[in-house]
């Protein structure tokens, strides 16, 4: 593996109170990069401290879009140590991106290595605080200066850490969603929704907006062809438990593979629950509200990890889930998956990564 370099700042930053940190407002002292340039491939790794990113004006990323990203948490424990939970699935599913977006791949072993180094350095900034973790953010931008619509020649790999609180200022109360009808988020058979591109959230901002203007907190995305099917909440995977039965929507190439999503179907089936991932129209979620059948909804996600769903409005017709709380299944799922994330529970399925 590559010797990683690491140069120390000389002005360390006060911490934020652990109490008030809010999502993604602080980053600590250091940062993690890595240069990519073609004929040479991915080099001189580095530990440096946190500051601005020198980039030229014609760059790639900021005229085409070139560019991908990751998210995943670093969590400490009861008795002080921090740990992982599962980022070789994030370093898979972001050079998953990288196929996508033509970026080289990235070492996937070293990666995880570089990370741990890095968290290392940076461990008195993993909260201590119930609720808290420490964010991580991996990201990819093309770096060549030149304009032109091709594949840049050059990249720039970095990793940044953010101290956060919950992602909800609420926490886990039930969350209202509106659901888009007039914009689509992205296509199947081809198209970027299963990849993370920051392209994919600049699409889904106008619905945001209409949604808040609505008085609603996400939106919730229906498929690009026939404007009928369920697809994603906001930025989360869904689940909806309707007659006994829990459904998600199939990874049909417009939806993103969550690795939440993933831990979480495995959990439902090892608690013998009948798990069902299909296409889901609104029309038989609305059906199913109006025969008594459906129970609980909920979106799933790292920043979230659950977010219970309370109501949904689609058109002028409004449909209230469990009551607006939180159903059983979804609160079962939030305290195994933060048991687990944060040491609380058994590991039965090896998803912990020890850190520092």
């Amino acid at each position: 593996m590559m010797e990683i370099k690491v140069t120390l700042t000389d002005h360390p930053k006060a911490k934020p109170d652990q109490n008030k940190l809010g999502f993604g407002r602080h980053f600590t002292d250091h940062m993690f990069l890595m240069d990519y340039t073609a004929g040479k491939g991915w080099h001189d790794p580095r530990i440096v401290p946190y500051g601005p990113i020198t980039m030229d004006p014609c760059c790639a990323c900021l005229h085409y879009a070139q560019e991908v990203f990751e998210g995943l948490k670093a969590y400490r424990t009861a008795d002080g140590q921090v740990q992982l939970f599962r980022p070789q699935e994030n370093f898979k599913r972001l050079n998953t991106s990288c196929d996508r977006l033509v970026i080289p791949h990235l070492d996937e072993e070293f990666c995880l290595e570089a990370l741990k180094k890095l968290i290392e350095i940076e461990k008195d900034w993993v909260p201590s605080v119930p609720g808290a973790s420490l964010y991580i953010r991996p990201f990819i931008i093309a770096r060549q200066e030149v304009l032109g619509v091709h594949p840049s020649v050059s990249y720039l790999y970095c990793v940044i850490l953010s101290p956060s609180g919950d992602y909800y200022a609420n926490g886990l109360a039930p969350v209202k969603i509106y659901v888009e009808t007039n914009y689509v988020r992205a296509a199947s058979f081809g198209g970027m929704g299963a990849y993370k591109t920051g392209g994919n959230y600049a699409a889904s901002l106008i619905a945001q907006e209409e949604a808040e203007r609505q008085g609603y907190d996400q939106a919730l995305w229906l498929d690009g062809v026939e404007r009928k099917y369920v697809e994603e909440v906001g930025s989360m995977n869904v689940f909806f438990k309707i007659d006994g039965e829990i459904i998600t929507p199939n990874l049909d190439g417009s939806i993103l593979p969550g690795i939440t999503r993933k831990s979480a179907i495995q959990l439902l089936a090892d608690w013998g629950m009948k798990v069902t991932e299909r296409k889901l129209s609104i029309q038989e979620l609305e059906q199913a509200a109006r025969e008594g059948k459906l129970d609980e909804a909920w979106g799933t996600g790292t920043a979230a990890v659950i977010s219970p769903i309370g109501e949904l409005k689609c058109g002028d017709t409004v449909t209230i889930i469990n009551d607006n709380k939180i159903g059983p299944v979804s609160q079962r799922l939030f305290d195994t998956l933060t048991g687990i994330q944060w040491g609380r529970l058994p590991d039965p399925h090896n998803w912990i990564v020890p850190c520092c």
